[in-house]
Formats: C-alpha cells, sequence, structure tokens
C-alpha cells in the first residue's frame, strides 16, 4: 500500500504516535532515514530495542521534537484517533516540507469475513476497546481534519489482507495495542491472563483489512 505513496527510498520519515514500532519497522525498511516518536516510556523502549536504525524521541503530535520543514514524510500507524486535532494537524504540517506527505495508516477487522477467533476471546477484547474508545464517539471525520490544515486532495485506499499468527502472536498483538500497552501495569496484566484463558491454541489467519489515507503539504 506504501507504494502508491509519492515518496522515493532517499526519504526522511517521521513516524509519530511509532508505540512499539509496528509500522516504524516497515518504515526503515523503505526509506534511508527513519525518525520515531513517542511518549510513553515503556513503548518507546520496545521501539528501540526492536528497531536499532530508526531515530527515537519523546514527544508528542503535538509537540514534535523536530525543526521546521524537516521530513518529506509523516505517518501515523494506528494512533491518529488519538491526536485528530487542529493543533496535532498543525504541528506535523509544521515539520513537513513544502510538497511531502501526511500518512494515517491503520489495520481493522474485515467483518465481511469470519474470524477464527474464539468468540469469548472477541467478546472480551471487542468490550475493552469499546470502552477506549468512548471518548472518540463523535469525533469529525479525519478526512474534515486534515482538509482543515494546509493539505491538498484527501486519498483514501484499502487492501483485504489476512493476519496469520500463532498463539503467541495472538497475545503479543494484544498486548501491544495503544489501548492496552498504555494502562498501569497491574490492570494490564490482568487482561492478558484473562485473554490467555480464553484463547484456544492457534494458529490464526485473522481477515484485516489495511486502510491508507494521505495528502500532500501545499
Amino acid at each position: 500500500m506504501l507504494d502508491g505513496l509519492p515518496l522515493d527510498e532517499d526519504a526522511e520519515v517521521l513516524d509519530v504516535g511509532a508505540g512499539t514500532g509496528k509500522l516504524t519497522r516497515l518504515l526503515a525498511q523503505r526509506y534511508r532515514r527513519v525518525i520515531a516518536v513517542e511518549p510513553l516510556d515503556g513503548m518507546r523502549a520496545i521501539l528501540e530495542r526492536v528497531v536499532p536504525a530508526a531515530e527515537s524521541h519523546a514527544g508528542s503530535a503535538e509537540a514534535i521534537p523536530l525543526p521546521d520543514a524537516s521530513v518529506d514524510a509523516v505517518f501515523a500507524g494506528q494512533a491518529f484517533h488519538w491526536f485528530a486535532n487542529d493543533e496535532a494537524v498543525a504541528e506535523m504540517a509544521r515539520v513537513l516540507r513544502p510538497g511531502g506527505v501526511l500518512s494515517l495508516v491503520w489495520n481493522e477487522p474485515d467483518d465481511e469475513r469470519p474470524s477464527p477467533l474464539p468468540h469469548e476471546y472477541e467478546a472480551y477484547i471487542r468490550g475493552l476497546h469499546d470502552v477506549s474508545m468512548a471518548d472518540f464517539e463523535g469525533a469529525p471525520p479525519w478526512q474534515d481534519v486534515i482538509a482543515r490544515g494546509p493539505f491538498g486532495e484527501v486519498h483514501e485506499a484499502a487492501v483485504r489482507h489476512d493476519h496469520v499468527l500463532d498463539r503467541a502472536g495472538v497475545l503479543d498483538n494484544a498486548r501491544s495495542v495503544s489501548w492496552i500497552a498504555s494502562l498501569p501495569d497491574e490492570e494490564r496484566e490482568a487482561i492478558m491472563r484473562r485473554l490467555d484463558e480464553l484463547l484456544g491454541d492457534g494458529p490464526y489467519a485473522i481477515p484485516n483489512r489495511a486502510n491508507i489515507m494521505w495528502a500532500v503539504r501545499t
């Protein structure tokens, strides 16, 4: 999906709200220089371990520790809902060079295809997600937020794929999502113990949709 972006391999790119580095890993394989910004120390420590090629900084979408016009692209992977506001968009535009790309990337379940995960596991994790995302209900569409910034036409695309994971991979994936990883240790570990109880042996080919939304800075 990243092949459709107007970027070449010599690009300098920023992953903001990088978390544990899931998207950062892909960016480091494609682009000459990758910078990752993540506010949470624990998640950033994992990122630094698994993506040593990326430059890592503490910071947020509203306070990016980079100079003006310093990168060719800003990516937000599975993170834009945390900072879909005018202040963050203005800050991301600030660090972009003219003609640079703002790109949002996220996965979501493909509900048009059946999931192989146990029903009880899915129901439990869906309930956690719904509670975590309640604060974002009624938020404006991301296209509208981007359109209020200094950007051109907003482009969108999606690709269906299967995320194939063994049992440990499913649990690792759950642990790494921001709305679980950012919880206090005791609460997070209680959730992980319950997910462990509910999950069968695997492996699992989980139907997903990979989505991308992007616009060029004017």
